[in-house]
């Protein structure tokens, strides 16, 4: 046999001739911000997680009271038979002046669940998760006990992306 056909043969190979792939380099993790960043965000979220889930409870039961029963929470005021009307629910438009405090549950709620928002936005950037997981972050402050099983999670997987990869910590 020639020099030239010993060549030809060995470079014809069998697919299960061929060596085994380089393994594949794993893209690092990257945050968008330090590690202090993040606990900070993570802090925040986490406040604003269990505001929100609390009001949005008040909020669930102010509603069942009102549509189911009638009744809102009132402070103050004067009742429709003249009486003064203290602290306690009454029946929707019976009582004349005094804070429905109905209302300012409502109200709240909304101002703190764009406050969770806020957070969630934060801690959502700095950790460079996927669109999807702000949405179902977001979701939390709008279903019932959400909100506290969404933070578990989230304040788990934080810490446990943050301890797996101590490195990508180093922004700057």
């Amino acid at each position: 046999m020639t020099e030239q056909s010993k060549r030809s043969d060995q470079s014809v190979r069998t697919e299960g001739q061929l060596p085994p792939p380089p393994p594949r380099p794993q893209p690092k993790r990257r945050f968008g911000g330090t590690q202090q960043q993040i606990r900070s965000a993570l802090t925040f979220y986490r406040f604003a997680a269990y505001i929100t889930g609390i009001f949005l409870l008040l909020l669930v039961a102010e509603m069942v009271a009102k549509y189911a029963f009638g009744l809102e929470l009132f402070a103050g005021g004067t009742a429709a038979d003249g009486s003064s009307h203290g602290f306690g629910f009454a029946p929707t438009d019976s009582v004349e002046g005094g804070l429905n405090l109905s209302i300012a549950v409502l109200i709240v709620h909304g101002w703190l669940y764009v406050i969770y928002l806020i957070a969630d936005f934060r801690l959502w950037s700095l950790m460079n998760w996927p669109a999807t997981r702000l949405l179902v972050i977001a979701l939390g402050g709008v279903v019932p006990f959400l909100s506290f099983i969404v933070e578990k999670r989230v304040h788990k997987e934080v810490l446990a992306e943050l301890s797996k990869a101590p490195e990508a910590i180093q922004r700057y």
